[in-house]
């Protein structure tokens, strides 16, 4: 059937075998049966493959061909930190959602098909709302009630306090944050209740950054088990993770190391060391493989075509060019707290830890013929009112809705690695991407749970 060509050890002709075969064998499942979906084809092969392996080869090269047969996707969902502009994101996680449903059913959810789920700040509350189980242990959000979730309490968490002088807003702004964050940090202590960072649905990586040490802190139910130290509420990582400086107070809270000791966080907004948290997430992926973790199917460490990975910003107003070095030489305190309407210094730091996230990610994709596989959605056109962090009017929150909707119909855009902005990279939409990568997503669910019903060597979570 096959030609049987181990003993000259050439892999790679066994690849080329297997891919002609799987090829026949397609056509005929398909003129059979014009019902299957490509998901069930690749099963069935699947499967076949591994029967003729275990019958025809030897011990150490049917191992390796069941690999090369059984290898996964490591997928990945990053989202941005920006205040209420987490809006666009929502938007855009609204319609990936509904694509997969349309593919899987109604009962569908983002946190079924991705391996880990990272956030920052806004992003960070998000990752939570996808992640914390509920009382029948399933998502405690579908993706499009944080849409209205934003609407509705986003008023309240940033009250516009619009009676107030300029001076008088000055003034507030250089002797504590903007908002004292109550409504907020009970909001979300309400909605995710006693969970902790080990109960998510599947794993989450949410970056902060300690005051007191001076560094990031990381928090990832990948590590968990190693740090029980980091298993903390849900509710105070997210507080943390969204706590901006000059808009909300920093956040402190105590875990316990193993042996029983007290661990202090005195933490602050994690975008202020990874506002795009993409890179954060495939680095504690590619941590837990170089260590070996029993649950990750082994791989090479710069094996990035094996990543599907979806990064969504929150907008900016690069494109906007409102800050300039002459202006920006004579500023002072007061000038980089406050100025055109925004915070310039909040807007810098964030904007250039995003940039240079997406910077690297792009150039190590585009370098390894793997682009396709990286989907970066953002619009760096925002201009006025609506790439604030916090007014929360009514009609911002609506223009950001329109912002996300209009986001899908846009061409899928890549960074220019010499000018930084995003540019029109083929006639795909963002719309057409997102339904790609959710069929993508649906079989790759599919040949998991195929692989857990016959007993095969699939690993746990990647």
């Amino acid at each position: 059937m096959l030609e049987m060509n181990y003993l000259k050890g050439e892999v790679h002709s066994w690849k080329i075998m297997v891919y002609t075969y799987s090829r026949k064998q397609a056509t005929k499942l398909k003129s059979i049966n014009t019902n299957y979906s490509q998901g069930e084809i690749t099963i069935k092969l699947r499967t076949l493959a591994h029967q003729l392996f275990r019958l025809y080869l030897p011990l150490p090269f049917s191992n390796l061909l069941m690999e090369i047969t059984s290898r996964k996707l490591i997928t990945v969902l990053s989202i941005d930190g920006g205040g209420i502009r987490g809006l666009i994101p929502a938007t855009i996680l609204g319609f990936l959602e509904s694509e997969l449903q349309k593919l899987d059913g109604e009962d569908a959810r983002i946190a079924d098909y991705f391996d880990v789920i990272a956030g920052t700040s806004t992003g960070g509350l998000v990752t939570a709302m996808l992640t914390t189980p509920n009382e029948n242990d399933r998502p405690l959000f579908a993706a499009e009630d944080i849409k209205d979730f934003y609407l509705s309490e986003c008023p309240k968490i940033f009250p516009q306090k619009i009676w107030l002088p300029y001076t008088r807003k000055i003034m507030k702004a250089l002797t504590g944050p903007k908002y004292d964050g109550k409504y907020l940090h009970g909001l979300i202590r309400q909605k995710l209740g006693n969970n902790k960072l080990h109960d998510t649905l599947t794993n989450v990586v949410i970056p902060t950054f300690d005051i007191r040490n001076l560094q990031p802190v990381v928090f990832s139910s990948l590590r968990v088990e190693k740090k029980p130290c980091t298993d903390a509420l849900l509710s105070d990582i997210c507080i943390a993770t969204s706590a901006a400086p000059t808009y909300l107070p920093a956040h402190y809270f105590e875990t316990k190391y193993a042996a029983g000791t007290v661990r202090e966080y005195n933490l602050i907004d994690g975008g202020v060391a990874a506002n795009n948290p993409t890179f954060v997430a495939i680095c504690e992926v590619m941590n837990e493989i170089e260590k070996e973790n029993s649950d990750i199917v082994p791989v090479k460490l710069m094996d990035y075509g094996r990543f599907l990975v979806i990064s969504l910003g929150t907008g900016s107003s690069k494109a906007e060019r409102k800050y300039h070095a002459p202006a920006a030489a004579k500023w002072g305190l007061l000038n980089w707290l406050t100025s055109g309407g925004s915070t310039p210094i909040i807007d810098v730091f964030s904007q250039a830890s995003a940039d240079m996230v997406d910077l690297h990610l792009s150039g190590v994709f585009q370098a390894l013929n793997s682009e396709e596989n990286y989907l970066r959605i953002q619009d760096d056109t925002l201009h006025g009112t609506v790439s604030s962090v916090d007014v929360a009017t009514k009609k911002n929150l609506a223009n950001l809705v329109k912002v996300g909707e209009g986001l899908l119909k846009q061409p899928v855009s890549r960074v220019n690695l010499d000018s930084g902005r995003f540019e029109a990279s083929n006639h795909e939409t963002n719309a057409e991407a997102l339904t790609r990568f959710a069929k993508l997503l649906s079989e790759e669910k599919l040949l998991r749970q195929a692989s857990r019903s016959t007993n095969e060597p699939a690993g746990n979570t990647y």
